[in-house]
């Protein structure tokens, strides 16, 4: 695929800079001197790209290998498309419900705040901010993309323009889609790629500042396009709801408080856990070794080979279900060695719930991991 790529930093602070340069020649990296926002970073990219199509792409995010070109030809298959977003899994492979959603009117808004959609998350009302009644195996046309993974026509862009940069963060994606919308245009929903998302990576769903940025930003939404009286009323009960909703929260986090070191030692990754690695065997010794060095307490119940009758394994990916239940099987390692995203997302598709998942490129020299989409996720270094 002809296609260029660009990262923009927002001034982050862990050395990234100094680590990509001479890296990657073939990506255009802008380097930030301060934290813009979501919006105008992205924005600054959108300025210099030739495509005729751009996709907005978040960075905790795997893409499978066939996912743009699936894309692409579906996109350009479509009558007077817009824009188009796909399946998403987190870290546990579990679905996303935010990869469709629906306009945020005062009264969706408010069920997401009163949390009626997960209470009822197939209701065509009470869902109707994550579009419950809808397959999330099935392609659709719908109101609302994730900016997680949103390709835009380059010319419906000229024509609705970009992210509105009042949004500093959360619900651009939304406002974006629905100008998308009133130009005439339609937004799809493609299920035949799913993408893994980590989250939780730029914010905590539990912090205070997420809350007054991720539902202020949904009250910006609601004045920006319902700007009538009624709209307003509508919006100071979301803005009431915000206040109720930051409160409670502020007790229940006081009240957690005195059980957080518990509850870190209990299910925290000290606690020793069976662990399988899928890998080849050269992999296999180097994460095993990695994971000694790092000091961290998992029982490595053996290799899960790659392809069917490999030498010194306990069985092949075909077996991993199986292999769970036998033994226990609490964390698994995927290693790209030999292994597409594809089937990396495929598999963890199939896992049981509260299966923590890891993962590592030969390439690279740590494993990462997500457990949680609303919690920053977990690292070891490959110290050599």
């Amino acid at each position: 695929m002809d296609a260029e790529i660009f990262v923009v930093d927002n001034n982050s602070t862990d050395g990234s800079c100094d680590y990509f340069k001479g890296r990657f020649e073939k990506v255009n990296f802008i380097w930030q001197h301060e934290n813009t926002g979501f919006s105008k970073a992205n924005n600054v990219a959108v300025k210099l790209a030739r495509g005729n199509k751009i996709l907005f792409l978040n960075p905790d995010t795997l893409l499978p290998e066939d996912c743009l070109e699936k894309c692409v030809n579906f996109f350009d298959a479509q009558i007077n498309a817009g824009a188009l977003g796909v399946r998403m899994i987190d870290g546990s492979g579990q679905f996303l419900r935010e990869s469709k959603r629906g306009f945020p009117s005062p009264s969706t808004s408010i069920f997401k705040l009163l949390r009626l959609v997960d209470l009822f998350p197939k209701s065509k009302l009470f869902s109707k901010y994550y579009l419950g009644n809808l397959d999330e195996h099935q392609n659709h046309q719908v109101d609302v993309l994730s900016g997680a993974f949103m390709m835009v026509d380059k010319n419906v862009l000229n024509t609705t323009g970009s992210f509105d940069e009042d949004f500093f963060m959360y619900a651009e994606d939304i406002d974006l889609s629905y100008r998308i919308q009133k130009a005439g245009f339609k937004n799809f929903y493609f299920s035949e790629s799913s993408i893994l998302h980590f989250k939780g990576e730029s914010s905590t769903k539990e912090n205070l500042q997420y809350i007054n940025r991720f539902y202020g930003a949904m009250a910006l939404f609601v004045k920006k396009h319902y700007g009538n009286s009624s709209a307003n009323f509508y919006s100071l009960i979301i803005e009431i709801t915000i206040v109720i909703k930051t409160i409670s929260t502020s007790i229940i986090n006081f009240i957690k408080l005195p059980f957080a070191s518990l509850k870190k030692k209990e299910i925290g990754l000290n606690k020793v856990s069976k662990t399988v690695i899928i890998a080849d065997t050269i992999q296999f010794n180097i994460i095993v070794a990695a994971l000694s060095a790092a000091g961290k307490e998992f029982e490595i119940v053996g290799r899960l080979a790659l392809n069917k009758n490999e030498s010194n394994c306990i069985g092949d990916i075909s077996q991993l279900s199986i292999l769970i239940k036998t033994h226990a099987v609490k964390e698994i390692i995927f290693c790209s060695n030999g292994l597409s995203i594809s089937q990396i997302i495929n598999c963890m598709q199939q896992l049981p719930k509260f299966i923590n998942c890891w993962f590592h490129a030969a390439s690279t020299n740590s494993i990462v991991g997500s457990s949680n989409k609303n919690a920053t996720g977990y690292f070891i270094a490959l110290h050599k």
